[in-house]
């Protein structure tokens, strides 16, 4: 069995990281400190957001699934997809990225 990070040092962790490489970074919504799964929405300064889940493959290997499968939407459309997943599941951490390129940050494939 592998031993996995609690969420709240794994969140805190990477945003110390993206602030040093200078990206603005930012916990919009804290979730259950040791076990919650992560969203991370990427604002793309006036071209729209970027929106992803964490989520892990067959394997069990951490990756990302892309909700709007590589299109960006208005923050509108993301907020409203991030509250109805904060209603589902209120463990869930939402961090806010400023990024013009969209590319998620963290480690991990997308699928």
């Amino acid at each position: 069995m592998s031993e996995r990070l609690p969420t709240e040092l794994w969140v805190t962790a990477h945003l110390r990281r993206l602030m040093a490489e200078g990206l603005p970074a930012y916990v919009v919504h804290k979730g259950a400190p040791a076990s919650g799964t992560v969203m991370v929405k990427i604002v793309m300064q006036g071209a729209g957001c970027r929106l992803f889940n964490q989520a892990r493959d067959s394997e069990g290997n951490m990756g990302w699934m892309d909700i709007y499968e590589s299109k960006t939407v208005d923050e509108t459309a993301a907020d409203q997809y991030i509250q109805r997943s904060i209603a589902r599941d209120p463990d869930i951490w939402v961090v806010e990225v400023e990024d013009k390129s969209g590319k998620n940050p963290f480690e991990g494939k997308i699928f």
